[in-house]
């Protein structure tokens, strides 16, 4: 596995892992919580270095999985977890970035995952009530009381990202972004490329539609976060269909799946992105980490960069209410 740099100085696998699925989102795990440990395990034999997490995945359970099956490997290891959810009787109950709550979740994210520092500390969605400085202000305490090593941001605009980065550096903006949900490139990838801040796409397959396997026939499963999500219906996917039958057939021309095709071009957006595919299953896991060699000609990123434009994508990416706590 390649390894790429995000800000300065943090080195991570070119393909991460998204552990949020394994406990959340997808409805019911196929698995046991055993069967999840191996299959993390798994994914650092196959060379990902790079884990991501937050305290409300579950809420608390993702970290507390993560921490067990990777204590034996942590010096092998990249762990990136978030704060900034208020979690109360175990639901999100709005945001809470105050700087006595960012404290109290990096102590207790500490424990759960096992280990001493925090390698990537994100705030999860920017809160208006609280100063962005303050918010940088704060981890750069844990920074410097050697509980943290790097700050994250997730889904901010590009004025959020220069005001927390003149505060305290930015290693690392956490948001979504693939070949069907592009809108970080018209002022957020260029803020990152001006300030040297790495990225890290979440759902870089399209929550699984880039992969080919859903389709407008497919029934999700209770508790899967999709049967809320627009660009879901059965409508639009038959519209958004267009779109994956481009993907899959120069994948089929490249001996490739349509999946490493998508996170090739994410790749070759810029050295300075790391995706972070989600899974449940170790096959998956080995898929996804040999798109890093799946190698795009000039012309083929070229016309994937034109392809949503060219063929359109229906449906907002988040229902209404989460729509409102992006791009802050």
């Amino acid at each position: 596995m390649h390894t790429r740099t995000l800000g300065h100085g943090l080195e991570v696998s070119a393909i991460g892992l998204g552990c949020m699925g394994m406990s959340q989102s997808y409805g019911p795990n196929p698995g046991t919580r055993d069967d999840m440990i191996t299959v993390l395990r798994s994914a650092v034999d196959l060379g990902v270095t790079f884990f991501d997490t937050a305290e409300v995945y579950g809420p608390y359970v993702n970290e507390e999985l993560v921490g067990e099956a990777l204590q034996p490997v942590r010096d092998q290891v990249v762990l990136a977890t978030k704060f900034g959810w208020d979690i109360q009787d175990g639901k999100m109950a709005g945001l809470n970035s105050r700087p006595e709550q960012i404290r109290a979740v990096a102590d207790a994210s500490l424990k759960r995952l096992r280990t001493d520092v925090i390698d990537l500390f994100y705030q999860h969605r920017v809160d208006p009530e609280v100063p962005i400085d303050d918010v940088a202000g704060t981890v750069a305490e844990l920074v410097a009381a050697g509980k943290v090593r790097h700050f994250g941001l997730s889904e901010a605009s590009a004025g959020t990202i220069r005001r927390a980065h003149a505060t305290f550096p930015v290693t690392a903006l956490q948001s979504e972004y693939s070949l069907w949900t592009r809108d970080p490139e018209a002022e957020v990838l260029p803020t990152l490329a001006e300030l040297g801040i790495g990225l890290v796409p979440f759902s870089p397959l399209g929550k699984g539609f880039l992969t080919g396997n859903v389709d407008p026939s497919t029934s999700f499963a209770d508790g899967d976060v999709r049967s809320t999500i627009p660009r879901f219906t059965a409508e639009n996917r038959a519209a958004n269909a267009a779109l994956v039958e481009h993907v899959t057939i120069l994948a089929a021309s490249k001996d490739a799946t349509p999946g490493q095709i998508a996170l090739a071009w994410l790749l070759a957006q810029q050295p300075w992105i790391a995706p972070i595919p989600g899974t449940r299953r170790t096959p998956r896991i080995e898929e996804n980490a040999a798109a890093s060699a799946v190698a795009l000609s000039a012309d083929e990123v070229a016309d994937l960069n034109t392809l949503a434009d060219r063929v359109g994508v229906r449906g907002n990416r988040y229902n209404e209410t989460h729509m409102g706590y992006v791009n802050r």
